[in-house]
């Protein structure tokens, strides 16, 4: 077997049977040639044209491999139910952030479609049910900037829920009312998104990314009642140092250091520049921004030694320009690792992205990041603009190993373009239980996905759980 064989085996787990769309997707990538991305990153890493950065390791990497390594495999699927609030042709189509408690094992994801939190039982997989707000979330409206349910974030018994109209609530997950319900801009339909809470001192900063400029709100939680209280707010443009020009991604909270930290996709004129920020919450400013080149900053994760995982949402390519499927550039796909201490880059893991959502699993010490825009995905013809547009078919997320720093593999989810009543949808989301290494996946309505035990589809949406026990066993 030859070593690109070898690699791609590796990556995509060939040591065991490979059926469906994992088998086109490794048949497609062994006629790679050798300029395929992909490549395990060298002791020196290239960021750019013209960018050579060494490795910065603040512990957080070392010789051998993190937890169970052994191939990703679809488990099964959880099914999720039309609602009579569903306004895109009777399923899933439209969702966003999804997040498992891992006190209590519980996965929550963000169903825009029904207009709904939908929950599954991150112990075994299955759907469970349904929790709507009061007054309801506003579901699809026709565009990602005022639709909601969007960002997710559990911390029993209170969820915390973002939404269209600058909406934050709590939900009392013991009765599953809504219990306090606030505004983060009164009057804007623009949506809050994503947010992230530090339970030390009970506060969230939640992120306005549609609004220009977007912004970032702190709201203070009463952890005894799951009240709500608007705190100040933090505007991310160039009169208060951070020229945000394409929206703001995704926060998460520090312990060690106190400080939030927010991925900012663009910073500037140039599309190659994106950060991310260092947030001091007590003092309601940005204390620092970190560059993150060649990348769009997305998704942001919290993994050891305060690293952070940056999921980009942006594929360049080998000349530093933004790729060009119809091209003759190489893509470039890639995915940062950061020294929250320092701003240093750790490492650049190459082959993997462009994504939305990052997640780190302490359970198996991997992080995972989607690849809904990754270049290895389908893509129709004729093009329009730098690229083709989106097409029905498999697209690879990866899984990242937190202690070598490298791709371990990369597996397969799923796009569906806008069809006849329903927008188009995209498997951005992704989360983990550490208790078990279960690994959930939310996908768009479609036909191709079935469980192995073909108990299950994905006809109205589902969340695909995948796992990577000892296969020996």
């Amino acid at each position: 077997m030859s070593n690109q064989r070898k690699s791609l085996c590796i990556a995509f787990g060939c040591y065991g049977k490979l059926s469906g769309l994992a088998a086109v997707m490794v048949a497609a990538l062994l006629g790679l040639g050798n300029g395929a991305s992909g490549q395990l990153m060298a002791p020196t890493i290239d960021m750019g044209p013209g960018i050579g950065v060494g490795i910065r390791d603040n512990g957080g990497g070392t010789k051998g491999e993190a937890g169970a390594d052994r191939a990703l495999r679809l488990l099964t699927l959880a099914p999720i139910p039309k609602t009579a609030a569903n306004n895109t042709a009777g399923a899933m189509y439209s969702f966003d952030i999804s997040f498992v408690d891992q006190e209590t094992q519980t996965y929550y994801l963000a169903d825009r479609s029904n207009a709904v939190v939908d929950v599954v039982d991150a112990k075994t997989g299955k759907f469970t049910k349904q929790i709507a707000a009061s007054p309801g979330f506003k579901g699809f409206t026709g565009s990602n900037d005022t639709s909601g349910p969007n960002g997710v974030v559990a911390a029993f018994p209170w969820l915390f829920v973002t939404d269209g109209g600058s909406r934050v609530i709590t939900i009392d997950l013991r009765t599953d009312a809504t219990v306090s319900d606030v505004t983060t801009s009164p009057g804007d339909p623009k949506r809050a998104d994503e947010l992230a809470y530090d339970p030390d001192h009970g506060l969230l900063l939640v992120i306005n990314n549609a609004d220009t400029p977007p912004f970032g709100t702190l709201i203070s939680v009463n952890k005894s009642t799951g009240n709500l209280t608007v705190g100040s707010r933090i505007t991310f443009d160039a009169a208060h140092g951070v020229d945000a020009t394409n929206g703001a991604e995704q926060p998460v909270w520090e312990p060690s250091t106190n400080r939030f930290y927010l991925s900012i996709p663009q910073i500037g004129p140039n599309r190659k520049d994106g950060g991310v920020l260092r947030i001091n919450p007590f003092a309601a400013i940005v204390e620092k921004t970190f560059p993150v080149q060649y990348c769009g900053p997305a998704g942001l994760a919290l993994g050891p030694k305060q690293d952070l995982f940056i999921g980009c949402n942006t594929v360049f390519d080998t000349a530093g320009n933004v790729w060009n499927p119809d091209g003759t550039v190489p893509a470039d796909p890639r995915d940062v690792i950061m020294d929250a201490k320092t701003g240093n880059i750790d490492a650049t893991v190459f082959g993997v992205g462009a994504g939305d959502e990052v997640w780190f699993n302490r359970g198996d010490g991997n992080y995972y990041a989607t690849g809904s825009g990754s270049p290895q995905r389908p893509l129709s013809t004729p093009s329009t603009g730098t690229g083709s547009a989106p097409a029905k078919g498999s697209t690879p997320a990866g899984v990242v190993d937190s202690k070598d720093q490298r791709l371990l593999q990369l597996f397969p989810t799923y796009n569906v373009p806008a069809g006849t009543g329903h927008p188009s949808g995209s498997s951005h989301s992704i989360a983990a239980n550490a208790r078990n290494n279960l690994v959930f996946v939310p996908l768009p309505a479609n036909n191709a996905f079935l469980s192995p035990d073909a108990s299950q589809n994905c006809l109205t949406g589902c969340v695909a759980v995948f796992t990577h026990a000892d296969e020996d066993k």
